[in-house]
């Protein structure tokens, strides 16, 4: 079962296709995340504008709505995935705030305005960081404010593009947490 984790929607259930295709980050893991993110090192949730690529169930990204984001926008290409973002959406109450781009996310168009936070979770072992990261930043969507946080598996190696700063980088089990941000703001 996948659920909202804290905040406005706490423990509200999320549709998830069946099959192996689609992976969520755990609910483990994503409590992990918003505590790492919640520090003061990183830009504050409330009114925040955020994108979740890759997006699955959109969990990432809805974890943040119900933590006090004002608007998601959701990258995903797959029909099952599409489907059960979109009954999630619905089913939360959320469709005034949230957009839906059916469409790989290395192909992104240009962003209205810089993200606060992009959350990206690509199939493990697929090589999608770099050439989405490198389209994300040609595209405005990633501001010298912004917090990227990638999810990969944790034996996978990742240079961030020339430009990018880790702030983070943890293990737990077979998932590894990278945190990316255009500027130092650790501080």
């Amino acid at each position: 079962m996948t659920r909202i984790i804290a905040g406005r929607l706490k423990g509200r259930r999320l549709s998830v296709p069946s099959g192996r295709d689609v992976r969520p980050t755990t609910d483990r893991m994503r409590e992990r995340l918003f505590s790492m993110l919640s520090h003061a090192r990183y830009p504050a949730f409330e009114g925040a504008r955020v994108a979740d690529l890759f997006a699955g169930t959109g969990a990432l990204g809805l974890e943040a709505l119900s933590r006090g984001a004002s608007a998601a926008t959701f990258v995903e290409q797959a029909r099952p995935s599409l489907k059960a973002l979109r009954a999630n959406i619905e089913t939360l109450g959320a469709a005034d705030c949230c957009k839906v781009l059916a469409m790989s996310a290395t192909t992104v168009p240009k962003a209205e305005a810089p993200y606060d936070f992009v959350f990206m979770d690509p199939p493990y072992r697929k090589n999608l960081l770099d050439p989405t990261i490198k389209r994300l930043l040609a595209q405005g969507w990633l501001g010298d404010q912004s917090t990227l946080v990638c999810e990969l598996a944790s034996d996978e190696t990742f240079d961030p593009p020339q430009g990018l700063n880790v702030l983070d980088d943890r293990v737990q089990g077979q998932q590894r947490l990278l945190i990316l941000s255009p500027t130092d703001i650790s501080g």
